[in-house]
């Protein structure tokens, strides 16, 4: 697997607020979100190589003290769309990265990993 392949794009960001509510109420109001029940907005997407498959990106708001961010000590998570998330932890366990193992739900397999920044970076294949 080519380095520059492991990644294919933006899955979501995620972040934490103190004022989650006004502030999810702020991106409706000012952009134009549409903001769902669960605190966030889709944006939906058509994959370039193959136009039929809609793909999509998520933008989500969580409250400040969450810990789905944990053990980040950054408000904020990016996730990273990656085709074979297998291969992608295989290969950082190689590296000697601490990845986590992967973890099937039914949006699709996840994996974690820690910047050298302490910045927590969610890995995401959909199924």
């Amino acid at each position: 697997m080519s380095e520059n392949k492991r990644v294919t794009g933006i899955g979501g960001i995620f972040f934490k607020s103190k004022n989650r509510e006004s502030l999810l109420d702020w991106y409706k109001t000012h952009l134009g979100l549409n903001i769902e029940s669960w605190g966030g907005s889709v944006f939906k997407w058509r994959d370039q190589e193959n136009p039929d498959k809609e793909k999509y990106s998520v933008f989500s708001v969580f409250n400040h003290d969450t810990d789905y961010l944990d053990p980040s000590k950054s408000p904020f998570m990016i996730n990273f769309r990656v085709d074979d998330l297998k291969t992608v932890v295989e290969e950082l366990k190689k590296e000697n990265q601490n990845v986590t193992e992967i973890d099937e739900h039914p949006e699709g397999l996840f994996a974690w990993i820690i910047d050298p920044d302490g910045n927590k970076i969610e890995l995401w294949q959909e199924l």
